[in-house]
């Protein structure tokens, strides 16, 4: 909603309230204002000004040389390209030193050897948007009208010294969708009273009931329906001010009928809809639902198909309007038309709504109707339609009005104890103080002790409730007053829990390791969510479904996050991004029993997938792909983070879907966690995707480990001793095992074990091959000897000599 600050005040006294001031005071009122636009910024030295004489410039064709009157003792000769500029015009003129929107600066000027000594302005030219100019004025200069006084302040007489205010109204607030509403609430901001006068004009002796008469078929649709006669009536453009306040509310002006029925809508928030009575085809008008592919042509020249939940004004044969959205073009007020019939009614929202939609006609009127209007005034809106057509058009409106449907209806009322409101709000206020509120917003009670029985305005159809008038008595106090206070009772400083601190952490490591958070679907398929959850059963699936899925791809709720990642991958790939890392960590469902009367067991997952390149250093020709090794040592670097790396083993195993040979559990204490590997050829075919690996891990399980807290140590002042093995074994045995069964037998002085190189290769025994270990010996409390490492490391390779029966290779 658009607000003229100089409009504002014919309704209110707002000395001593400048624009912003009263914008912030609103928006603490809690309507808020999303902007406040000074007309006039940027612009000066506008002066109205009177051609005296316009002839051809002697030089051009298209140009005219003015001589211009604006209150100086001499004329200033002035160049003007429009081709609507004659002489006897009153007109806005741009003096030299004058600066327009732009900073455009008028100096004079030389045009084909004349003399310029300012500008002509259009309103355009003026800082008024082109959609706003009134068509006759689009392609060339405004004229004022006669009563301008030349030399005056040009700005002022066309209203561009005002201020716009933007208000962003919620939907409930529809009652500040128009002039007299915002009135209501700028008083109770500033504690002031609204100025208003009811419309006055002379009536006719003739009767409008001899003209028309109205038939509403259905009441729930058609509440209240009123028609009004004016007879001849003159359509001419509208005065300046009318003209000047549709402009500041985003209005284009077109005529003085069709311009009235717009003032009065945003004056007074009721849409009126004027016919040419003569056009309209009857003498009756009939409210109907309308036909089933019905057809009619609207005011924008559309033929629209109409359906029957439409509500539609006829003639009693055809549609002449779409009820609440838009006119017909048949009955459209034109320069020919001498009498009109003014509808003013109130109409079902929700019908309003679902044609505006279907019809895809959203207008100001439609707006209003689909959000709410003050049904007590549109008796009283058609009747400062009527003023003004008299006024403006010299119209002669007939006696009386033809309605249906009741008039008025009764005020809602509302109860609120004072106890109540302070309580909410948390503040001390007093009965007394109350009472000068509910004044101020100008509502009616009736007060028993601390209890107001408030008659609720028909213009606040938003307050139905109790707590509706504590958000008015709130807002009124002033939010800025109620004081700021802590919740009562014992409370605890707010933190995370360990599960959510060690989430975090294991976020931040994966992206510091150049993996991508990838966030997909919980709803996948029965056949996906069955895929590549590592786990070893032969139990049938009890899937969480979705009663009306969205799509055949929806059904179920996922029980690993492992398809989803694919797809991730898969559509990169797709798209030539073949170098894919992704993680996500998210929840997976399983039923608890095919019944599904409980609710599935939900688990927090880490799962992700690779392909493609790991690193690539171009410059050194270096590129390192993807592996299971590469995987691994990722889940290593994570395990070590959450200090579990002494406890997790990786065992290999096969599993449905991964790479027979390539593939691992992940155990914790024995227990496992995880799965990793590579995705098996078959399924990398079926998805369409390049060597794949992937990994899921139960981060529940994780979490909940117990963990020996950190102890710092000081850095060794004894040297270590290393010893390198190389150990002839057996096919099937893991190097794994190996390394955990040197570990035992290394004792306290063995620090660590690690696996540097494997042999398969030529002059190896057939079914045999060469793991190579490096052992590190170390004792913080003395310097070992050849004789103290030896003797341990005997005890090592006796002990793999025997429980593997490994040979030491040469």
């Amino acid at each position: 909603m658009l607000v003229s600050y100089n409009w504002l005040k014919q309704y209110v006294d707002l000395e001593g309230v400048d624009p912003h001031e009263l914008a912030d005071l609103m928006t603490k009122g809690g309507i808020e204002v999303e902007g406040v636009q000074a007309l006039n910024e940027g612009i000066n030295g506008v002066l109205v000004g009177y051609v005296e004489t316009c002839e051809q410039h002697p030089n051009a064709d298209k140009l005219n040389l003015c001589k211009v009157n604006i209150g100086d003792a001499e004329p200033a000769q002035i160049i003007c390209g429009a081709p609507n500029v004659a002489a006897g015009q009153k007109v806005a003129v741009a003096t030299i030193g004058a600066v327009l929107p732009g900073n455009f600066k008028i100096k004079k000027a030389k045009l084909r050897g004349e003399a310029s000594q300012g500008m002509i302005c259009s309103l355009e030219e003026l800082g008024v948007d082109p959609k706003m100019v009134p068509k006759e004025f689009a392609d060339g200069i405004y004229v004022l009208s006669d009563e301008a006084i030349v030399g005056s302040d040009a700005l002022g007489y066309l209203n561009l010294d005002d201020h716009i205010l933007e208000l962003g109204l919620t939907p409930n607030r529809a009652d500040c969708l128009n002039m007299i509403g915002v009135a209501y609430e700028v008083a109770a901001v500033l504690d002031r009273k609204v100025y208003f006068q009811k419309p006055e004009f002379k009536e006719q002796s003739e009767t409008a009931a001899d003209y028309i008469s109205v038939n509403v078929e259905n009441q729930e649709d058609n509440p209240y329906y009123s028609a009004k006669v004016i007879r001849n009536i003159q359509v001419r453009p509208s005065p300046t001010w009318l003209q000047n306040r549709l402009i500041s509310s985003g209005i284009r002006p077109i005529n003085n009928i069709v311009d009235i029925t717009n003032y009065v809508l945003i004056e007074y928030g009721q849409p009126l809809h004027a016919f040419d009575y003569d056009q309209f085809g009857s003498k009756e008008i009939l409210v109907r639902r309308a036909k089933d592919g019905e057809q009619m042509v609207t005011l924008d020249d559309q033929k629209r198909t109409l359906k029957g939940e439409h509500l539609v004004i006829t003639n009693g044969n055809v549609p002449v309007a779409v009820a609440g959205v838009m006119g017909g073009a048949d009955s459209e007020v034109t320069d020919k038309t001498t009498a009109i019939l003014l509808e003013a009614a109130y109409f079902n929202p929700s019908i309003v709504r679902l044609a505006s939609k279907d019809l895809g006609l959203r207008s100001e009127s439609s707006t209003r109707f689909e959000k709410g209007l003050d049904r007590n005034r549109v008796y009283e809106a058609a009747n400062r339609a009527a003023q003004l057509m008299v006024e403006l058009a010299g119209g002669e409106v007939l006696e009386g009005i033809v309605e249906s449907g009741g008039r008025y209806v009764d005020c809602e009322e509302v109860s609120v104890s004072v106890s109540r409101a302070n309580k909410v709000l948390g503040t001390t206020i007093k009965t007394e103080e109350v009472q000068l509120f509910f004044k101020r917003l100008d509502f009616n009670y009736d007060l028993e002790e601390d209890l107001f029985n408030v008659e609720v305005p028909t213009r606040r159809p938003d307050i139905t409730l109790e707590e509706d008038l504590i958000e008015e008595i709130g807002r009124i106090y002033g939010y800025d007053a109620i004081p700021t206070t802590l919740p009562d009772g014992s409370t605890t400083q707010g933190s995370l829990t360990t599960a959510q601190k060690k989430r975090r952490k294991v976020r931040r490591y994966f992206e510091s390791t150049g993996l991508f958070q990838a966030v997909t679907y919980s709803l996948t398929t029965a056949g996906k969510a069955n895929r590549y959850h590592g786990l070893e059963t032969d139990e049938e699936p009890s899937f969480v479904s979705v009663s009306m899925p969205m799509s055949e791809e929806r059904t179920v709720l996922r029980r690993t996050l492992i398809p989803q990642l694919l797809e991730v991958v898969q559509y990169n790939q797709n798209r030539q991004m073949n170098d894919v890392a992704v993680y996500e960590v998210g929840s997976t469902y399983l039923a608890k029993n095919s019944e599904l009367q409980e609710l599935p067991n939900e688990h927090q997952k880490l799962a992700g997938a690779l392909s493609g390149l790991w690193q690539t250093h171009p410059w050194q020709s270096e590129k390192k792909v993807v592996d299971f090794y590469v995987v691994k040592g990722i889940l290593d670097g994570l395990f070590a983070l959450l200090g579990l790396e002494n406890r997790i083993e990786f065992e290999q195993a096969k599993r449905k879907g991964f790479h027979p040979g390539r593939t691992a559990i992940i155990l914790l204490d024995g227990k496992q966690i995880g799965v990793v590997g590579q995705l098996h050829p078959g399924d990398q075919k079926e998805w369409d995707i390049k060597e794949t690996f992937i990994f899921e891990l139960e981060l529940d399980l994780l979490f909940n480990a117990e963990v020996n807290p950190v102890f710092f140590e000081p850095l060794p002042r004894y040297p270590s001793i290393t010893r390198d093995i190389a150990l002839v074994l057996d096919q099937d045995i893991q190097a794994g095992d190996v390394k955990n069964g040197i570990k035992a037998a290394g004792g306290k002085l063995l620090k660590s074990v690690s696996i540097f190189d494997l042999y398969e290769g030529e002059r190896m025994e057939e079914g045999k091959k060469s793991v190579a270990y490096s052992l590190t010996y170390f004792d913080p409390e003395r310097t070992l000897t050849d004789e103290d490492v030896t003797k341990v490391h005997s005890k090592v390779l006796d002990y793999v000599k025997d429980k593997f029966k490994a040979e030491m290779r040469g």
